[in-house]
């Protein structure tokens, strides 16, 4: 059979959408007076600019507002989101950003790390994954396998995202990659950690899926390491397990059958 035409009122949906989500590019439909079109092109417009600048502070704060107004817009007029979630529309900005968009003069080199950085305190705060109960909160994190949060995750990045503000602005990324920790602790507040090179490599053992004590682990790291007194890397990791067991990184030891 052959295509029936799209009827009228359809065509005109299409047009008065496309127009308020681009009326640059996208003429607006007939018989619609301006002033009245004008009213939802700033509503919706001021409320995804709104949440944007919730979500994204501090890339915000660190563009000229010009700049952040173009930014908005051409995320505005130019994504397609696959998700009708509202919460959902930072990380399709992410996508944006990361797939859609071409470097412009004046961006600064980190914006999509930066970016990156931002959005994952929000996807931590709504994440559902459940804590394990198959642990002692108290146990002995040395002598028995520590078990990770779920709500707890690695991150590296080229720059020092989690220092980047208005008064700090780094043109080059330094010599060595900056590791990070997000965690989500039992009241539900999220908190980030930076990692050195013992405790990025401890977090990554323990993500592992064979369980290993705490001191295996640790000595497994001084070998490594090749370290002239590996006692001290034992009791350097012990202090980190316990600091991370105060943050709700890590859950406790686990539990033996």
């Amino acid at each position: 059979m052959p295509d029936r035409p799209e009827p009228d009122f359809i065509r005109r949906q299409y047009d008065f959408a496309a127009h308020i989500r681009d009326p640059q590019r996208q003429p607006p439909p007939d018989g619609i007076e301006d002033r009245r079109l004008k009213i939802y092109r700033d509503l919706f417009f001021n409320n995804i600019e709104n949440f944007l600048s919730n979500s994204f502070p501090v890339l915000k704060r660190i563009l000229d507002p010009a700049a952040w107004l173009a930014l908005v817009r051409d995320f505005y007029g130019r994504h397609r989101s696959h998700s009708p979630l509202f919460l959902e529309i930072p990380r399709e900005f992410l996508n944006y950003l990361e797939t859609e968009r071409d470097e412009q003069a004046g961006d600064p080199p980190f914006l999509r790390e930066l970016a990156h950085y931002e959005w994952i305190e929000l996807a931590l705060s709504v994440a559902e994954e459940q804590r394990s109960p198959d642990c002692d909160p108290q146990g002995d994190l040395l002598a028995a396998a520590p078990l990770l949060s779920p709500l707890a995750w690695p991150l590296a990045y080229q720059y020092p995202v989690h220092r980047i503000g208005p008064d700090f602005q780094p043109r080059t990324p330094p010599a060595q990659p900056v590791y990070l920790l997000v965690y989500r602790d039992a009241a539900d507040e999220v908190g980030f950690v930076e990692l050195n090179a013992v405790s990025a490599r401890l977090f990554a053992l323990l993500q592992e899926p064979t369980r290993r004590d705490g001191l295996t682990l640790l000595r497994q790291i001084a070998d490594e390491l090749a370290h002239p007194q590996p006692e001290q890397v034992v009791q350097g990791g012990a202090t980190i397990l316990e600091q991370w067991r105060q943050l709700g990184i890590v859950l406790g030891a686990a539990c033996t059958t």
